[in-house]
Order: structure tokens, then C-alpha cells, then sequence
């Protein structure tokens, strides 16, 4: 294989966006997935392009199957191969649990959990009949401390960390890595809907005093998606400033 071939859900902005850019800046063809926002997508796509690869964008919902199932049929169609599989799409749906609705938490789960899950199982078999793979997926340390009001969010990512850790024993024979990130408050457009309260107060529990940016979590992820990291699977790596020591 000349070139690597990376998938990217969620992929248009934040940290999708630079995980993105990253890879392409390693020389990475990319394939990145939006759910709705287009032209958000492409401007991603054309940023990858400027290092040289090819970038194709994939519009899908991942809570949605038959959706993931369009995505890697995008990809190999476009690239032939899948090597690294990032799983960054997510969404909240905050509120506390007496207030939460069935929809809020179903919501999180189908998009943030089954949503990874179902990514995970497609590219497992293309990636066992290479015998090789980088499987990344996006975590939080929500999934790992909790935090008030996200119950789905904290429920989903755990869940993230579990399948991660249960997939990496399944592949591992067959040279696929399966890896998560978990950051912590990241300056994203998320993380900006935060009145400046209770901004402050995440700051407080940060020992570094300030919040991270998604290239600092690129970084991270692509570090796990790389060649050298091949002796890296089934662990968490917490990019957060210390906040979940």
C-alpha cells in the first residue's frame, strides 16, 4: 500500500477537523464523514488536500446502520483499503436525570455509542484480512469520573472504553491496534455554548488552568494511529491537563 487510507467520523470541525489535518500532513488519504454540515466538510477536505493527499467527504448519520455501512463503501470504493478508523463523531444532550427524556438519553447512546460500535464491526473484517489496522476512538474523562447532567454522555463513553478494551483482545493476533482518547475540556464548539460560570469552574479542576485544543488531542490520536504505536492497544489515553489523575 502506497498511501494509508484514514476514516473520520464526525469529522467537518473541532477535533475531527484537525485529526483530519493531521493525518494528511502525515500523507494520509482521507475520508471524512459529516452528518449535516457540508460545506464545513469540504473546507476540511480541501485543507487535507493542500498536503498533497486525496480527500473525499461522506455525508452520514452514525446512529443510523445502514448509514455506517455507506461509509466504508465509500471508502473502499474511493481507496481500495482502510487502515485507521477514527471514531469522533459524538453528541450531548445534557440535563439531569430527573429531567432527562427517554429521547436525551437514547440519543447519546445511538449516536455515541452504537454509533462507534457498528464503525468498529465494519472495519474489522477489512482490516483482519490485511492484518493491519489503527482503530482510535474518542472517549472523555466524563467516562471515566462522570460529571452532573451528563449521565448519557458519561454512560455512553464508558461504554466507548469497554468496547475499545474488549475489541483490541480480538484483534490484536491480527496486527489491528484498538485504542481510545479521552480528553478533557477542549476549546470546541461544544465546549463554547458554556455560560462563562460554568467555564470557570471546569478550569478549576484543570491542575494545568486552562482548557486544551483539538490539535493537542490530534496529536494524541494520531500518535496511536501510527506504525510506531504498534505495540499500543487497548489502553486509554487521557489528554486532559491532568484534570483526571
Amino acid at each position: 500500500m502506497d498511501r494509508e487510507t484514514a476514516v473520520i467520523t464526525g469529522g467537518s470541525r473541532g477535533i475531527g477537523r484537525a485529526v483530519a489535518l493531521k493525518l494528511a500532513e502525515r500523507g494520509c488519504d482521507t475520508v471524512i464523514n459529516y452528518a449535516g454540515n457540508k460545506e464545513k466538510a469540504e473546507e476540511t477536505a480541501a485543507l487535507c488536500r493542500e498536503y498533497g493527499v486525496s480527500a473525499v467527504t461522506v455525508q452520514g448519520d452514525i446512529a443510523r446502520k445502514e448509514d455506517c455501512e455507506r461509509i466504508l463503501q465509500a471508502a473502499l470504493e474511493n481507496f481500495d483499503h482502510i487502515d485507521i478508523l477514527v471514531n469522533n463523531a459524538g453528541i450531548t444532550r445534557d440535563n439531569i436525570i430527573m429531567r432527562m427524556s427517554d429521547e436525551e438519553f437514547d440519543a447519546v447512546i445511538d449516536t455515541n455509542l452504537r454509533g462507534t460500535y457498528h464503525m468498529m464491526k465494519l472495519v474489522s473484517r477489512p482490516m483482519m484480512k490485511q492484518r493491519y489496522g489503527r482503530i482510535v476512538s474518542l472517549a472523555s474523562v466524563v467516562g471515566l469520573m462522570g460529571n452532573s447532567g451528563q449521565i448519557n454522555y458519561a454512560a455512553s463513553k464508558a461504554g466507548v472504553i469497554g468496547m475499545t478494551k474488549s475489541l483490541a483482545r480480538e484483534l490484536a493476533s491480527r496486527n489491528v491496534t484498538v485504542n481510545a482518547v479521552a480528553p478533557g475540556f477542549i476549546e470546541t464548539d461544544m465546549t463554547a455554548v458554556l455560560t462563562e460560570a460554568a467555564a470557570g469552574i471546569m478550569r478549576g479542576m484543570i491542575p494545568q488552568g486552562r482548557p486544551g485544543t483539538p490539535e493537542e488531542v490530534a496529536a494524541a490520536v494520531c500518535f496511536l494511529a501510527g506504525r510506531e504505536a504498534g505495540y499500543i492497544t487497548g489502553q486509554v489515553l487521557c489528554v486532559d491537563g491532568g484534570m483526571c489523575m
